[in-house]
């Protein structure tokens, strides 16, 4: 696991990403879905930062939006120094090889007409111009380093188990040779007893390639075990941003507290005396946010400075950010 003092691989500053909504007859602009609204962070070189929250509060449309499968709204995103959303179409075709991702349903993101051979190597067509011989050698070098069986490659995905297909989509991503990975959920579709297998997959590879992942997911416990610093995101805003250990021994944001007094202790006496804090009410429409902070409708510490002013996302303690007014007098 790293510390985050190397160099910053991944610049993201006030990516924002709203879905149009239009009403009548002439589809009129009545409003945005504001789905990713004003997120910063930095991702450093061979790090990984896990990107945690409930369904429908943005992590997916958040890692989208930072590779250009969506066109953000407002921001700047920079891999390697060189701003993703500002590249014209060639410049942005030069940059793909560079940052890939591993989607979430393996059954829906591999093309069921196309072999195993045929999906690891669309990548090589696209962007190299390997000879027949060199590509099936990088194909095959890529089936052993996720674990495939190289009697696989003219099989189809519908023949594979979940595990076995994302195994396909990480050795499709890594067919390049990226630095920069977005995991969107990439073991939720997976049984329990095959997402630890995944899991350990991409951390050997990471140490073996040198490669820097955003690691997005719900489940607090594997990002526990994978992340080196964990952002926490509720209704497309980033509300606490910290190193993994000092974030889960003391979370700071009412929510973080929430979300991780739901996280189940492996030892009995330790579950008898976790105290679970039930958040009452909904999560808000992100078409239609509460006044100041987004949280302020469902927060157990809630004030009156939280119903009218938006929370500055700020550093409180050395790499620890939250965005919170009950830690607003503590910023420099």
């Amino acid at each position: 696991m790293l510390d985050a003092t190397g160099k910053a691989l991944i610049e993201v500053s006030g990516l924002k990403m709203y879905f149009p909504i239009t009403a009548g007859v002439f589809r009129k602009h009545v409003g945005d879905v504001k789905a990713v609204d004003n997120v910063s962070f930095t991702i450093y070189e061979g790090e990984t930062l896990g990107l945690v929250g409930e369904s429908g509060c943005g992590k997916s449309t958040c890692g989208r939006a930072i590779l250009r499968l969506y066109e953000p709204t407002a921001g700047a995103v920079r891999i390697d120094s060189k701003d993703v959303l500002a590249a014209d179409a060639n410049t942005l075709r030069e940059m793909r090889p560079k940052m890939q991702m591993v989607f979430q349903d393996p059954q829906a993101s591999l093309n069921p007409r196309m072999t195993v051979a045929a999906i690891i190597g669309e990548p090589l067509d696209e962007h190299t111009s390997l000879s027949k011989k060199d590509k099936l050698a990088r194909i095959y070098e890529l089936m052993d380093q996720v674990g495939l069986n190289r009697d696989f490659a003219n099989r189809y995905p519908h023949e594979f188990s979940g595990g076995q297909r994302q195994r396909i989509g990480i050795a499709r991503a890594l067919a390049l040779n990226p630095t920069f990975i977005v995991c969107d959920e990439p073991i939720a579709a997976l049984d329990v007893s095959i997402q630890a297998q995944v899991v350990n997959l991409l951390e050997e590879l990471q140490d073996r390639l040198g490669l820097t992942y955003l690691f997005i997911s719900h489940d607090l416990s594997m990002v526990r075990h994978i992340a080196d610093r964990v952002a926490v995101m509720y209704l497309g805003q980033i509300i606490e941003l910290a190193p993994r250990d000092p974030l889960y021994l003391e979370p700071l944001h009412p929510y973080t507290q929430a979300l991780l007094s739901a996280v189940p202790e492996p030892d009995p006496e330790a579950e008898k005396s976790r105290r679970r804090i039930i958040l009452k009410g909904d999560v808000p429409s992100p078409a239609n946010p509460p006044k100041g902070c987004n949280f302020c409708t469902r927060c157990p510490k809630v004030m009156d400075i939280c119903r009218q002013i938006e929370p500055t996302f700020h550093e409180v303690q050395p790499g620890r950010y939250v965005a919170c007014h009950l830690y607003q007098e503590t910023a420099g």
